[in-house]
């Protein structure tokens, strides 16, 4: 038994922290490695800055060193410190307000009355998932629905994997098979110079095929898990957690101050999504949108200012490895741009993809784009740094300019919900209390079978000679 264990503790995977600490320090070595080069870059008229394909050059070595790679981890939380307190704030606040049960008093009763028919659930929702990450590229926006699918979820019997899976999934096949995203697929367009949301066709197939795969996983998940609760990967987890709903009425009555406290909860994701899109709002307004609505939720809730300050508290202590861990992948890219290799790395992609046949090029690009989400997981960053060398190329190479886009539509996309560099996943994932590790054992088959039909659908691109150009 002994022996059992200690082999289980040998192959186990790595804690975050220090996956993410190794991947820094080997970026370091690379430092020493790969010679030191950049592109120009300049500002269209939208006041975007692009990179200028033409003008790469070898630069003076600057490796990073020991030191540096230490501090690494300090300038990537610094520089997505707006996350870091996002996740704080939003799991203080969402603790607040779980601890009032107002809105687990509601999910009770629609346990109850969707009883028999609980699997419904989850095409259903995935659906309006994949509808905002069609049309809105809803990212961070989907933290604020952790406190309603993952105890509903848990009270219908499914883990909180299940729960995450239906909301990261599917937005996530949203957003790669997206018709109408304007700040990745209509970035990409303009970029490459194409009609905006032309191809619309092509993608709503992409979008059903992604869509469909992503419902057959999550679907089967389920079921395995509500046979067995125990084959969760999340199992010891999920039954230490304060979300946990038992069926009582009595015990979870739904009276006027639960009413209030869900409706202040509802209008704060109103004006979330509202602000996002009309007001411009940001991080800092996102804090405070919750912020308020956890005051709303404990005055309602009849709690004391102590009892509030104590919940905060205990609500940012349960998302701090998740809040922090934002940093440290962000540290990746730090040492990538202190080393001044990133753009060496991209030039040498593009030069190999330039020596194949015109499908394996195509091919390429979208195992390029994969790779890249993993550096620069920002949609739009993404766009402005590969894009400008991604087009020009595929013209050389006999590929489409359409066909380039869409390597990058499914390339962006694919890794955006398993990579731990991707910011508002991993955001996600602390606020969820669910382990990098336990997602990936959970979902690699996703990935995977996603990934394989991300190829087919850009080598289909290709041999159809997607357009216009």
């Amino acid at each position: 038994m002994d022996n059992a264990e200690t082999k289980k503790k040998k192959f186990g995977v790595p804690h975050i922290y220090t996956l993410l600490t190794i991947v820094i320090i080997i970026c370091a070595i690379l430092t020493y490695i790969v010679p030191a080069g950049n592109y120009d870059t300049y500002v269209n008229d939208d006041g975007r800055t692009l990179v200028d394909p033409e003008t790469f050059h070898y630069v003076d070595k600057t490796p990073v060193t020991p030191f540096g790679v230490a501090k690494a981890v300090f300038d990537g939380m610094y520089a997505v410190a707006d996350i870091i307190f996002l996740v704080f704030i939003m799991g203080s606040s969402i603790a607040v307000m779980v601890s009032t049960g107002a809105v687990q008093a509601l999910l009770v009763r629609i346990a109850m009355a969707i009883k028999g028919k609980e699997k419904l659930v989850i095409p259903v929702l995935m659906a309006y998932y994949c509808f905002l990450g069609c049309t809105t590229g809803a990212a961070e926006g989907l933290l604020v629905y952790i406190p309603i699918v993952l105890p509903l979820c848990l009270a219908l019997g499914f883990d909180s994997l299940t729960a995450a899976g239906i909301i990261l999934i599917g937005a996530g096949s949203g957003f790669m098979g997206s018709m109408m995203n304007p700040y990745t697929e209509g970035v990409a367009q303009g970029i490459a110079e194409l009609p905006l949301f032309s191809g619309a066709g092509f993608r709503s197939v992409m979008l059903a095929v992604f869509f469909l795969i992503s419902v057959f996983f999550i679907w089967r998940h389920a079921s395995k898990v509500k046979a067995n609760p125990q084959l969760s990967p999340v199992y010891e987890i999920d039954q230490a957690r304060d979300e946990k709903m038992n069926f009582n009425l009595e015990e979870n009555p739904f009276g006027f101050r639960q009413v209030m406290i869900v409706l202040g909860f509802l209008f704060s994701i109103v004006m979330l999504v509202y602000g996002s899109m009309k007001l411009k709002w940001w991080y800092g307004q996102f804090c405070a949108d919750f912020f308020l609505m956890s005051i709303w939720a404990a005055a309602w809730g009849g709690l004391t200012p102590s009892q509030w300050g104590e919940r905060m508290a205990k609500g940012m202590a349960d998302v701090a490895v998740g809040a922090l861990v934002v940093g440290f992948a962000r540290g990746i890219l730090v040492v990538l741009t202190a080393g001044n290799i990133m753009h060496t790395l991209l030039h040498a992609c593009a030069g190999v993809l330039g020596h194949f046949p015109s499908a394996v090029s195509a091919g390429g690009m979208y195992i390029v784009q994969c790779l890249m989400n993993i550096l620069v997981p920002s949609g739009s960053g993404q766009a402005a740094v590969t894009m400008p060398l991604m087009a020009p190329l595929a013209d050389l190479v006999g590929v489409t300019r359409q066909t380039a886009c869409v390597a990058f539509q499914i390339g962006d996309g694919l890794t955006n919900v398993f990579t731990p560099t991707s910011g508002y996943f991993m955001a996600f994932l602390g606020l969820a209390k669910i382990p990098w590790d336990k997602w990936m054992k959970a979902f690699w088959p996703i990935l995977l079978t996603e990934f394989l039909a991300g190829m087919a659908m850009v080598l289909i691109a290709h041999m159809i000679h997607l357009g216009p150009f």
